[in-house]
């Protein structure tokens, strides 16, 4: 499966309509995950552009919802794409290993630094947290999930990619399935920092999701402290 290109053209396309809909439509935030964005100058005008990007903003939009886009913004994806994670896991392991003495010493892993096959693989773990954390707030619903799958065949036919997505929409909701893709601890920690971009921590659900994610990826606490207080200062 392609899921850096796709993931990658998601993260980049969808910066520009979040940080839109940030700034303009905060009052739709109420309204539920698709709230705003199936209105009136919403997906359908998102979609109605040309190429590409509007496509991956439109899928952008309904798998994160509305009420999230808030999050999104600043400096957090000022280096484009998968790269922001990557840079974001970077900064905080460094901290994390300067703080502590029997931190794993040598340069982190993170996917900026890696070559192309590991990347994809860092790719997929990093998705598949974003479902996941998509579905935290328990309101993505059959109807949802059929317009979520619409909107990614549209924007990638990889047929391969397609059965998976449909998988882990359709999944319960489950921190220890999520957490089990992470087969490095780098990988853990980009998934975790995609899941906090995402996740509104004010709503009870989404942060005991988020603490049960972050205990089943293993996180030293400090390292999820760091992790977190980089995610904060990316979206100033």
């Amino acid at each position: 499966m392609n899921t850096r290109g796709l993931l990658d053209q998601l993260l980049k396309s969808g910066q520009g309509m979040l940080q839109n809909k940030a700034g303009g439509q905060r009052k739709s935030e109420d309204k539920g995950a698709l709230g705003g964005l199936l209105g009136s100058g919403g997906l359908g005008s998102l979609l109605g552009g040309a190429g590409g990007g509007a496509l991956a903003a439109g899928a952008m939009g309904l798998l994160l919802g509305n009420k999230k886009a808030r999050n999104f913004g600043g400096k957090a994806l000022t280096y484009g794409g998968l790269a922001a994670l990557g840079v974001i896991a970077y900064k905080a392991y460094g901290n994390w290993q300067a703080q502590q003495a029997n931190a794993p010493q040598g340069e982190p892993q993170t996917l900026d630094r890696l070559p192309p096959a590991q990347v994809e693989q860092h790719s997929q773990a990093i998705l598949k947290a974003l479902v996941a954390a998509a579905k935290a707030d328990g309101h993505v619903d059959e109807r949802e999930r059929a317009l979520i799958e619409g909107e990614f065949t549209k924007l990638d036919n990889d047929q391969e990619l397609q059965h998976w997505l449909h998988a882990e929409l359709n999944k319960p909701l489950d921190p220890a399935d999520v957490a089990r893709a992470a087969s490095t601890p780098e990988m853990a920690a980009e998934m975790y920092i995609a899941s906090v971009m995402l996740v509104d921590e004010e709503s009870f659900m989404e942060k005991s999701y988020l603490d049960e994610l972050a205990r089943q990826l293993k996180l030293e606490p400090g390292l999820k402290v760091e992790l977190e207080k980089q995610v904060r200062q990316a979206l100033v």
